[in-house]
């Protein structure tokens, strides 16, 4: 960090205020759909969210929920929150009232903020956290007058354009260390867990993997298909364009292939950044290749990027694709495929700044090539730990190390490769079949789009690999036919023993599949 850790420092302040302050507030910040905001109009905003947060009584270190879209609303609130010493808690806008309600109330939030859509979800969220006492609906509201009947008894609800002071306001005396802002694991595995930032995080992720790695400068213009109330996207969308006086293009709709494609033909992004799934649709729906002629760069994290797709899609849309590997907990990306040394099917080699090492079952470091381990890294953007988690926190955050529960192996020249969740890994036989490994065999087939491998138990109790498959539009899926390709291309232990055809597979706001649903559609039946 440029601070030292006793010293004041706000992360807000870095992102923001520096620019103004140098003489670059003309600068475009932020473009959604017709709108242009400059980094100066953006400070504006981040005071108005200050005065705003000081009429609600919010406190220094109190949490503010976040249910925005992609939408300049986002980077004002997230940051004017910090920019007060307040906590924001972004959460994603897929959830329902009643999950919404509950992290909520599991971060004692007192204040909640929503993009119109959303302010629907207000009855449910209010029964759900009782600490709640005060709402802020951003737009016009859907089902406006029946939510604000049921809980303006209980919570008082504020329009956004009805705070208009923008005034120059105070920068809390925060430090390096100072709790920032918390963002929920994405619920893999069951409730979501409450992950805490500090403000240093943010600048340790632009200065290791979007500097190092992006080779980001203040020319670029970054678009992510991913949205900003995940790690992921919000180092995309809002940490890396503004460490540099970049522009962020945002785009409030669901990610679509044919909402990607006119995003990227109309606002010209030199940095593209989508889940592996996203590019595998976007292949899958023809998007035409000089949609893409802008950019640069482009980057996936989330589930590994298979050989083939990663093959397909550098070929037609001619742009390097970097994968790589990042956490809730750890922020962004440490583990990446860097420019001019890409590998496909691998995750890369760690990235600047980061320590990465792989454990085996009894703690002792893995130094032979080719044997899998538990990933764990350090670096200065983990978190410090998980919201009233303590065993939870333990099992995961040791000493400066993150246990990362991915399960990977390591060539003899240092590349890495993704083997699965230490929890997705199958034991056929009594030996271990990677499910990333047999899914990259699958979507080489010229019919499938998707696809991901459980495991599943045979009448005699025996674990066993069972394949849910997604079909490419236009095509149709043929059991022999995939059964023959894999057989041609992998070892008979691995090949799973049945294929289970589905439109489409469970994934969370990230882009990750959710293998416990598909892993529970087989639990009471028996593999043949």
């Amino acid at each position: 960090m440029s601070e030292a850790c006793n010293a004041t420092y706000n992360a807000a302040a870095w992102l923001v205020d520096r620019h103004v302050a140098a003489g670059n507030g003309s600068r475009v910040a932020v473009v959604c759909g017709d709108e242009v905001q400059t980094y100066a109009d953006v400070q504006r905003q981040v005071f108005r969210v200050q005065h705003a947060l000081h009429a609600l009584g919010v406190r220094r270190e109190e949490r503010v929920a976040l249910v925005l879209d992609d939408e300049p609303a986002f980077p004002a609130w997230f940051l004017g929150t910090m920019r007060s010493g307040a906590v924001p808690v972004a959460l994603s806008t897929m959830l329902t009232g009643e999950e919404l309600g509950a992290i909520i109330d599991d971060a004692r939030a007192a204040v909640v903020v929503l993009s119109g859509g959303y302010a629907r979800l207000l009855p449910a969220i209010a029964h759900c956290a009782p600490d709640l006492r005060a709402a802020v609906v951003v737009g016009e509201a859907e089902a406006e007058a029946e939510a604000e009947a049921v809980v303006e008894a209980v919570v008082e609800v504020l329009r956004w354009d009805d705070l208009a002071d923008d005034s120059e306001a105070a920068l809390a005396s925060t430090q390096a260390d100072s709790p920032a802002f918390w963002l929920y694991s994405s619920g893999t595995t069951g409730f979501p867990k409450g992950v805490m930032h500090r403000h240093a995080s943010l600048e340790a992720t632009a200065v290791t993997y979007a500097s190092s790695v992006l080779g980001i400068t203040a020319e670029d213009r970054c678009f992510s298909a991913a949205k900003l109330f995940f790690a992921f996207g919000l180092g995309n969308s809002l940490t890396f364009p503004f460490s540099v006086g970049a522009t962020t293009v945002l785009d409030p709709a669901r990610a679509t292939p044919a909402g990607v494609a006119a995003s990227l033909r109309r606002h010209r992004p030199t940095l593209f950044f989508g889940s592996p799934g996203l590019l595998a649709a976007l292949l899958d729906a023809d998007m035409p290749a000089d949609a893409a002629s802008s950019v640069r760069l482009g980057a996936t994290a989330g589930e590994a990027l298979p050989a083939e797709i990663h093959r397909r899609f550098t070929e037609r849309y001619g742009f390097p694709v970097l994968d790589g590997i990042g956490s809730t907990e750890a922020l962004h990306i440490f583990l990446s495929n860097h420019l001019g040394e890409e590998r496909p099917g691998t995750t890369g080699r760690p990235v600047e700044g980061y320590q990465v090492r792989l454990l085996d079952d009894d703690g002792l470091e893995v130094t032979d090539a080719g044997v899998p381990g538990y990933l764990h890294v350090s670096g200065e953007s983990i978190a410090t730990g998980y919201w009233c988690r303590t065993e939870a926190t333990r099992a995961a955050f040791r000493g400066e190390w993150l246990r990362t529960g991915d399960v990977y192996t390591r060539s003899a020249d240092g590349y890495y490769q993704f083997l699965g969740r230490n929890n997705d890994m199958i034991k056929v036989g009594g030996i271990w079949v990677a499910p990333a490994e047999v899914e990259g065999v699958l979507v080489e087939h010229p019919d499938v789009l998707e696809a991901a491998v459980v495991g599943g138990r045979t009448e005699e109790g025996l674990e066993t690999a069972v394949a849910f498959v997604v079909a490419r539009s236009g095509r149709s899926l043929d059991e022999a036919s995939l059964e023959a390709h894999c057989r041609s291309r992998m070892a008979a232990f691995k090949r799973p023993r049945r294929m289970v055809f589905v439109d489409e597979l469970p994934k969370t706001a990230t882009g990750k599949v959710q293998r416990y649903q598909l892993r529970e559609r087989l639990a009471d039946e028996a593999v043949p």
